[in-house]
């Protein structure tokens, strides 16, 4: 039975269609648009509210209260009713190889539990990321020289599910590393992350699949090879290769990356380039006793009081973007579905196109999460 989304606002990637329908059938979308048929459709009223492609997040840890290596089915579950049809839980640096690899099993068993069918594969902020950045980093197991003996079996375990593998391009031995991956799983997708990397030890791996900055301007370095001038390094790299994607966490005070450097970044990235992640940790440290951080209640912070990701959902990330850059809604939802489907080549999903899968969600204006579809199916 096809089922028919009416009386809604569709958001397409650069124009809205305003008194329109979509039209679902075997979870996919088969028509949308004004004026359409619905004979024979189980209709559902959207009464009005935006509705667009679901929610892709290829980078978080939790759901803001349980990570997915200790729960992935509930965390996939949470992270659905707020909108995320498509996520990537992300495995940290800080678990040893046995640890990864169980990890990875762990996720892989959810994926084919049936129970949690918006996990699409693993993030992999880890092994081999620089030792002076990120959170819990008194506890890195991977500072010691890049070698097959080590990576090997965590490549193994987790190569046909991993999309993403987060490198720091000066450590050295990288290549063989990243050689490892790609022949493994060729389509891998590599991204500059935790590092002080100068832009050329960057550029040198693009050929190799390199085409992501994990959460730009944060756990990124400074070079100043000469006094009191700074030098380029990974934020503007990120910033001058058009081919880079850039992630962003963008939360409610604008922390993680300053509204005003937002901003900058959509004016240099452009509409195409920008994806929006949670990043959501588990920690609950207190909020440091500074006025700078006063209403940062969507930040987690570990308990030395440094900030350690966050405790958002991607639906927050959405709202907080359009308040501090102006963003508007089409742009939103380039940046945190449209975008992150193109980088990952899943050509099914992102934007509302016949043919592609039913992965939708409806919103207010102001993106608080109406209803969510996931292949077609209603669950919320």
């Amino acid at each position: 039975m096809k089922t028919a989304i009416i009386n809604t606002t569709l958001v397409m990637p650069d124009h809205l269609i305003p008194k329109a329908s979509v039209i679902i059938e075997d979870g996919v979308i088969v028509a949308f648009g004004k004026k359409l048929s619905t004979e024979g459709c189980e209709i559902i009223d959207a009464k009005g509210g935006y509705t667009g492609p679901g929610l892709i997040d290829i980078h978080t840890h939790a759901d803001g209260e349980t990570f997915f290596t200790e729960d992935p089915v509930k965390a996939a579950n949470t992270l659905l009713l707020h909108g995320v049809t498509d996520v990537m839980p992300a495995l940290y640096y800080n678990m040893n190889a046995d640890q990864l690899v169980d990890a990875v099993g762990l996720v892989r068993s959810a994926m084919n539990s049936g129970k949690a069918d918006n996990i699409i594969g693993l993030y992999m902020e880890s092994p081999y990321l620089n030792p002076k950045f990120g959170g819990n980093r008194e506890n890195n197991p991977w500072v010691d020289v890049v070698s097959k003996d080590k990576f090997g079996k965590v490549v193994d375990a987790a190569y046909d599910i991993a999309k993403v593998w987060c490198l720091a391009p000066e450590r050295e031995n990288i290549d063989e590393f990243v050689d490892y991956v790609r022949e493994k799983n060729p389509n891998a997708v590599f991204s500059v992350a935790h590092s002080e990397a100068e832009p050329w030890q960057i550029e040198r791996l693009m050929p190799k699949g390199l085409k992501l900055a994990t959460h730009h301007t944060n756990a990124t370095g400074t070079i100043q090879k000469y006094p009191e001038c700074r030098s380029a390094c990974v934020d503007e790299c990120a910033l001058y290769n058009n081919e880079i994607y850039t992630e962003l966490i963008c939360d409610k005070v604008g922390i993680h990356v300053a509204p005003y450097m937002l901003r900058l970044i959509k004016k240099i990235k452009g509409d195409d380039r920008i994806i929006l992640i949670a990043d959501a940790f588990v920690d609950h440290g207190p909020i440091p006793a500074d006025d700078i951080y006063e209403g940062a209640d969507d930040i987690n912070f570990d308990f030395t009081g440094e900030i350690a990701g966050s405790k958002m959902i991607l639906d927050g990330p959405c709202r907080n973007m359009m308040v501090h850059t102006g963003a508007s809604i089409c742009q939103v939802f380039k940046y945190a579905s449209t975008n992150p489907a193109r980088l990952l080549g899943l050509s099914d999903r992102g934007e509302i196109k016949v043919g592609n899968k039913a992965n939708l969600i409806t919103v207010s204006p102001e993106f608080e999460v109406q209803s969510v579809y996931l292949a077609g199916k209603k669950v919320k």
